[in-house]
Formats: structure tokens, C-alpha cells, sequence
């Protein structure tokens, strides 16, 4: 996350660097900055919820495959099996 919010810094900084050195009017200026502000705080909560809700996709995905793994698949086969075995001798 601190790499994701030190990139966004950066891009920022060098449009408030841009609107600094050729923007001549203040009011403009001042709009401008509260406007790369805004843009700022936006892009870092949205990738902050693009973070959070990869990391818990991922989390519940190995909780899912953990619990996979548990399976008894013998227990499942032989389950099978008697029910086929079952369903063969009733004919």
C-alpha cells in the first residue's frame, strides 16, 4: 500500500508542480490544487479498497482450498460404492 500511495504522491506533486509554474492566476491556481486534492484522497481510498478487497478474496480463497483439501475422498468413494452396490443387487 505505501508504494501505491508514495506513486499517487508523486503524480500529484508534478500536477501541482505544473499548475505552480504556469498557472499565473491565484483563484485559478487555488482551484485547481483543491481540485488535484480531491483527486489525491480518491485515488488512494479507492486503491485502498482495491487492496482490501484483493487480500480478502485471496484469504477466503485459500480458506477454500484448505478446506478442500480436507475432504475425505475415501469416505466419499465408499459412500459411492455402497449406494451403487445398492442400487445393482435391488435389480
Amino acid at each position: 500500500m505505501f508504494t501505491i500511495d508514495a506513486t499517487i504522491d508523486a503524480v500529484q506533486t508534478g500536477k501541482k508542480q505544473f499548475v505552480k509554474t504556469f498557472v499565473q492566476n491565484e483563484k485559478i491556481a487555488e482551484a485547481m490544487n483543491t481540485f488535484i486534492d480531491a483527486q489525491a484522497a480518491y485515488t488512494k481510498q479507492a486503491a485502498k479498497v482495491g487492496t482490501d478487497t484483493l487480500a480478502t478474496l485471496s484469504s477466503e480463497m485459500v480458506k477454500t482450498s484448505q478446506e478442500a483439501m480436507k475432504f475425505d475422498y475415501t469416505k466419499f468413494g465408499e459412500g459411492i460404492m455402497k449406494a451403487y452396490t445398492a442400487t445393482t443387487s435391488k435389480k
